[in-house]
Order: structure tokens, then C-alpha cells, then sequence
């Protein structure tokens, strides 16, 4: 049985941000999918309600499913989350019970995609960024993701197990924690002045619907063993944004700097080297940031 004959999908973190994207996209190409999630989905009969951290709970509903398919999301995400040790908790040992779980209950699994991220890399200024660049996290949550990723290397032989990181991106629904998603709702109700960090920053914002459709590509191509960037190497600078909110929307904003939103450890440019994904699935459909930033002042956030 292939994973194209019988396509039965896991994706943890069903209820966040990217996990919405991914199980329609999936759903979209054929898979038959189901979630686990620690908060659930009220209404949604595709998840449940499990937490990484809860062994039993979590090698019960793996044995129901038997995933040939897993997506995994799940995880503290916010760079400035406030609970450290949660951060740890869930990011590594989360995982590890996940693997543990399939490798016992998922015998005909053919494909696990493990979302790390590229903030691993670390502050690496004036230059793109490949899988071979050595890793520097400058915060906990990139320290828990390359943890994660070295755990999983001992899952070598045993689980199809491959490693994609993220750059940044953006799309309705994302947390107005995050900083495209604040910026939007500033625009979206005609604020008169906004408070940021450091503008001088420049980043990847792709958009989610293409992240998600990069996800499903690979876990039908399923490449084993392998790290993969998803990323196109496009940055903006946050200056860059505001412009362009302000081309979109008609409004203009005052920017001010608060000292409270510069982080000491401030990653300056976040850019990737696509070419491994390029050769893999053709990289990431184009988008650009104005194409978003229009979706999402005009749907919301």
C-alpha cells in the first residue's frame, strides 16, 4: 500500500494558524484527514482534543487513525512566550512522544513532515540562507526547534521522517501577536499612529496558502532524511510593509519606535536559499507580499 493508494492524514496543531491551511489543502488533494490539538475545534469532528505531553491519550488516538500521512505542527510558536519550561515541554518532549506514538501504533506510515524553523539560523546578516548555514538560535524557542531536530535524528532508519524550515509568513487568522497580522488591524481601523520595533529589519512574509501547498507537495514526494528551507528568498523590510498597507488601503499611519518593542537579540535579516525545495517540488508557488496584504485587510485578520 502506497501513500498515493490510501491517503490518511495526522495533522497535530489542527486548530492553529497553519494547521487550518494545511488540513484543507489536504483535504483539497484527496487526503482523508484528521487533528490533534491541546484546546480541540469546536464543531470540527476531524480533531481531537490531545495533548502532546499526555503519553497515553496521545498513543490511543495514533493507534485509532494509523496515519500513512503526519504533518507536524504542533508547538509554542511565539518567540517571547512567557513560560519557558511549556515552551521545552511541548516543542521537544511533545515531539518525542509523537514519534514514539507512531513508530508503535503507525506501522504503514510513509511520510512525516516535522515543521521546525528558520529562525534556528539566527542572526546571519548580509546573506541568504541554506541548509548547510551553521545554526545560531539567538531565543529559546529557536534553541527547542533545533533540539527537536536533532531528536529526531535518532528516529534515522526507523520513521520517514523529513524536516522543513519555515520562514517567516503571514495570512488571515494569524495572531495579532505576530506582526504582519498587528499591522493589518492597525490599517483595518484607520489608526492614526502605530507603535513598532526596530523598521530596520528585513524578512520573508510569504503567504500561508502557498506554505500549506508546499507541505502537501512534499508529504506526497515524502524525501526521507532530508532538511528543506520553505522559503523564496524575497525579503521586505518592515518599511517596505507600511508602504504598501498604505498603497492598498488609501490610509496613511504615523510610525513610532517604543524602545519596549527592540529586542536586544534582534535578528536583523531573515532571507533562505530555496534550491533544495526548487528540486524537490519546484519551490514555493509565487506570491508577493502585496497579494497578501490585500487578502488580508481585505478579510480580516
Amino acid at each position: 500500500m502506497t501513500l498515493i493508494d490510501s491517503k490518511r492524514a495526522l495533522v497535530t496543531g489542527l486548530s492553529g494558524f497553519t494547521g487550518r491551511y494545511v488540513a484543507d489543502e489536504l483535504e483539497n488533494a484527496g487526503f482523508e484527514v484528521f487533528g490533534i490539538d491541546s484546546q480541540g475545534v469546536e464543531g470540527d469532528v476531524r480533531c481531537r482534543q490531545v495533548d502532546l505531553l499526555d503519553v497515553e491519550a496521545l498513543n490511543q488516538v495514533v493507534a485509532e487513525i494509523k496515519p500513512h500521512a503526519v504533518v507536524h505542527l504542533a508547538a509554542i510558536v511565539f518567540v517571547e512566550h512567557g513560560n519557558v519550561n511549556a515552551l521545552y515541554h511541548t516543542n521537544l518532549i511533545g515531539t518525542c512522544n509523537l514519534l514514539a506514538a507512531l513508530e508503535r501504533h503507525a506501522p504503514e506510515v510513509g511520510s512525516i513532515l516535522l515543521a521546525s524553523s528558520a529562525n534556528i539560523y539566527g542572526n546571519a546578516e548580509g546573506g541568504v540562507l541554506s541548509e548547510e548555514s551553521v545554526p545560531n538560535p539567538e531565543n529559546d524557542y529557536a534553541v527547542s526547534k533545533l533540539a527537536m531536530e536533532h531528536m529526531a535524528s535518532l528516529w534515522a532508519g526507523r520513521l520517514p521522517i523529513f524536516i522543513v524550515r519555515p520562514f517567516n509568513y503571514t495570512g488571515v487568522g494569524q495572531s495579532p501577536s505576530f506582526l504582519i497580522p498587528k499591522i493589518v488591524a492597525h490599517f483595518k481601523r484607520q489608526a492614526p499612529y502605530i507603535e513598532l520595533g526596530n523598521l530596520d529589519v528585513w524578512r520573508e512574509f510569504n503567504d500561508v496558502r502557498v506554505v500549506a501547498a508546499s507541505y502537501r507537495r512534499l508529504l506526497e514526494t515524502a524525501p526521507v532524511g532530508q532538511t528543506l528551507n520553505v522559503c523564496s528568498g524575497r525579503m521586505y523590510s518592515l518599511r517596505e510593509v507600511i508602504a504598501t498597507a498604505e498603497d492598498i488601503s488609501g490610509h496613511s499611519i504615523e510610525v513610532r519606535v517604543n524602545p519596549a518593542f527592540v529586542r536586544a537579540n534582534e535578528i536583523t535579516r531573515l532571507g533562505g536559499d530555496g534550491s533544495r525545495l526548487k528540486a524537490i517540488i519546484g519551490g514555493l508557488s509565487s506570491s508577493h507580499l502585496e497579494d497578501t496584504l490585500r487578502w488580508m485587510l481585505d478579510e480580516g485578520t
